[in-house]
């Protein structure tokens, strides 16, 4: 069965105020957020100068809805959702638009950082109109960033462990 979203939001930010000190003492931790960091500014970079921010929009505003669909923050686990806490991001606490992600707001995300399914989705006309050379920079910046988020995910993990025995 799947957990609801509020749920695991309700679990993560219980989890981060009872770790949250224990968490940013790590040193692995820090270096792998300040690596995220970087890796999620160049993305979003990326994706802002290719066109691919402004086509999205006009999909979910414009035209009907995009793939962040209803259902998607499904696939966020807990510890996700603790990264976003340890990058400082507020979660939501509510749906802000009725048939779309949970996550998703009026400017977009309202997450750092996202599940790689959300990071390294490119739909057809993504593609049409998108240079191949802008994808190409694109994806090997997200490369960084799913790379770090799982080495991150995986650090969290191994700390909670550790304190839970």
């Amino acid at each position: 069965m799947i957990q609801p979203i509020e749920e695991k939001i309700a679990w993560a930010e219980k989890t981060y105020l009872r770790l949250h000190r224990t968490f940013s003492e790590d040193k692995r931790i820090s270096e792998l957020t300040d690596r995220l960091k970087k890796a999620i500014s160049l993305s979003r970079e990326r994706m802002c100068v290719s066109g691919i921010v402004d086509i999205c929009r006009k999909c979910e505003y414009e035209e009907g809805g995009s793939c962040c669909g209803k259902g998607i923050e499904n696939r966020y686990d807990r510890w996700l959702l603790i990264i976003n806490l340890i990058l400082g991001i507020k979660l939501p606490h509510v749906r802000e638009i009725d048939n779309s992600c949970f996550f998703l707001g009026r400017t977009g995300c309202r997450l750092a950082a996202r599940h790689v399914i959300c990071i390294n989705y490119v739909c057809e006309k993504i593609e049409r109109h998108v240079p191949s050379a802008c994808l190409n920079s694109l994806k090997e910046a997200e490369g960084e960033e799913i790379e770090t988020l799982f080495f991150l995910h995986e650090r969290l993990m191994q700390v909670y462990r550790s304190i839970n025995r």
